[in-house]
């Protein structure tokens, strides 16, 4: 499956059409600006900031993508996700992903996550259906448990929510560059007429993330 993702995932970040390019995305259009600009921890590089939720079938098909993005701006940037907050069916998952990143399991079990929920269709909306399924991974009980319950998972879990409301996140996947530029999928996609499938508006999104990059860390000098 990994193969096959790797696979679809550079074919897509090959795929290059003149009428969708992003040479020029406007304000408004292709990306937003926020009224004010948010601060980042990233020195001379420049942050760029993922909202996503494990449940969402949009963030899932986008994170093979994005992980190769990542991956292509290496130390030009700094890489950071949030996991978004959505009532009480997602708090299970929200605190997962910040169990797994207190734990330093967050590489190792990120996609592992998403292929539970969407492939093998783990609905994981209890604490202990997380649980179960963070054993049966192979996690240390007692080591998930503690950091399960921690101050230091709880602090980020309303860090989380106090991000949303700053950088205003009503939908997901969005992402923020420079603590002040957003656009999605959605938003770069239907900005460009040319891109007809979701997979073409993820890589214009791309796309115009490189855009942002660029111009964020000019306006950094």
């Amino acid at each position: 499956m990994r193969l096959i993702r790797t696979l679809l995932c550079a074919a897509a970040l090959g795929f290059v059409a003149a009428s969708a390019s992003a040479a020029d995305p406007k304000d408004g259009a292709e990306y937003l600006t926020l009224p004010e600009a948010q601060n980042t921890d990233a020195g001379n590089k420049v942050e760029v900031t993922e909202f996503f939720a494990y449940y969402c079938p949009h963030c899932n098909r986008f994170e093979p993508l994005l992980a190769a993005w990542v991956k292509k701006q290496g130390a030009n940037i700094v890489f950071k996700r949030v996991h978004v907050s959505n009532g009480a069916g997602v708090e299970p998952q929200q605190r997962l992903f910040y169990t797994l990143e207190a734990l330093g399991l967050l590489d190792q079990y990120h996609e592992k996550v998403f292929a539970a929920m969407h492939v093998e269709r783990l609905r994981l909306g209890t604490d202990q259906a997380v649980m179960d399924w963070a054993v049966k991974s192979g996690i240390d009980r007692a080591k998930f448990t503690e950091a399960w319950n921690s101050f230091g998972v709880q602090a980020k879990l309303r860090r989380a929510s106090a991000m949303m409301s700053s950088y205003r996140i009503d939908q997901w996947p969005m992402v923020a560059v420079g603590g002040r530029y957003m656009t999605s999928p959605s938003r770069a996609g239907e900005a460009n007429p040319a891109a007809q499938t979701e997979e073409q508006m993820q890589v214009y999104a791309l796309q115009v993330m490189d855009y942002l990059v660029a111009k964020a860390k000019v306006e950094k000098k």
